[in-house]
């Protein structure tokens, strides 16, 4: 496995993480081999898949189920690209146009079983999930931002892997974005290691209602995380800032605020945002513990059937990285091979909704 190592930096004291996580939006930009590229073959082989396995339900497919003689060598590669080196890789091409909702659904499913297992994303128990506006309130402290058309700060998401395939764009903005969560502790720790240092200590982060057995509305967890070959980052400051709702949470400091806050420019700074224009038919895969993704606000068609709307799933990865032992708070298994990550509570029933509106009028979902 490709790692990080941590280095003292020469003119300082501080450590730094070299290697393949640690990119730059220049040096992304001058090469586009990040872009996988989905051929005919690709797609006959995959449409083969789906043809064979219809009778399985789609949230009973696994990796067993979709043979994918050639395909699978790259979505292979994409995995080891995604959780062991670079962190992410866009696959481009497959035709949305040209299959139903659930052709398609079942085509990013099993595709997505190549790099880990689904896991839920809300307390509902849906492994596919749907970024579209609905009319929720940006503003509503247990609502979701990815129900409305208001921009998404940059954050990580509760899984290994976060899949976005992109059924249709909006109208205008709605720009994705990523940055390298390893590069932006390397700059804080260069030009504010006190910024660095305050947000390897723990916030206080919301649940937004979605509360496991035995656990408390709210847990603590650090931004930065040191190991001994990688940084791994856990950050959704929607979330921290939603947990200032309840009375016993102590109030945010000013030291944690402008760590934020800083975390947040650098994050959308042109040394380090790498901006992705998703055309219909467009995947991608990002690795959460060491990419931070965003989304601008957009304007949608007036036409319901041309809404921007991707198809999202958080993925269980079987290779990667020990997670924290401070990360069984959020994700229940932190060990290699396990199945972690998600959203778990009581009653929870897995299911794969092929659209959105079943979150309307949902306070925390």
């Amino acid at each position: 496995m490709h790692t990080n190592q941590p280095q003292t930096a020469s003119h300082s004291n501080v450590v730094r993480y070299d290697g393949p996580a640690a990119w730059t939006a220049p040096e992304m930009h001058s090469s586009d081999d990040w872009v996988v590229r989905l051929n005919a073959r690709d797609i006959a082989e995959l449409a083969s898949a789906v043809t064979a396995s219809r009778d399985i339900p789609l949230v009973s497919l696994s990796r067993g189920n979709i043979k994918l003689p050639t395909l699978g060598q790259k979505l292979c590669d994409v995995q080891r690209e995604v959780v062991e080196r670079r962190g992410f890789v866009l696959i481009r091409g497959l035709p949305v146009a040209e299959f139903d909702r659930e052709t398609i659904a079942r085509m990013y499913y099993g595709m997505a079983t190549w790099l880990g297992d689904a896991v839920p994303q809300n307390a509902a128990g849906h492994l596919l999930g749907h970024v579209k506006d609905i009319g929720q309130d940006p503003h509503n402290p247990v609502h979701r931002v990815y129900a409305t058309n208001y921009r998404h700060l940059f954050h990580t998401d509760s899984c290994d892997i976060v899949g976005l395939l992109c059924l249709h764009p909006a109208k205008s903005g709605g720009l994705s974005a990523i940055a390298s969560s390893t590069s932006l502790y390397n700059q804080l720790a260069c030009t504010r290691p006190d910024l660095a240092d305050v947000l390897a200590q723990p916030f206080h982060v919301d649940r937004k209602g979605e509360i496991p057995a035995g656990k408390e509305p709210t847990y603590e967890m650090a931004v930065f995380h040191h190991g001994t070959n990688y940084l791994t980052t856990v950050y959704a400051r929607d979330f921290i800032e939603a947990a200032q709702r309840f009375d016993n949470i102590p109030r945010l400091s000013q030291l944690q605020i402008e760590a934020m806050d800083m975390l947040d420019d650098l994050a959308a700074s042109d040394e380090f945002r790498l901006d992705m224009d998703f055309q219909p038919g467009d995947i991608q895969f990002l690795h959460n513990h060491q990419i931070l993704h965003a989304r601008t606000g957009y304007e949608d068609y007036p036409d319901p059937k041309r809404k921007r709307h991707l198809l999202r799933l958080w993925l269980s990865a079987p290779t990667g990285r020990k997670l924290p032992a401070v990360f069984a708070e959020r994700y229940g298994e932190v060990d290699v091979g396990k199945i972690r990550g998600g959203v778990r509570v009581p009653g929870q029933t897995l299911q794969a909704p092929l659209d959105a509106e079943w979150l309307e009028g949902a306070t925390a979902a």
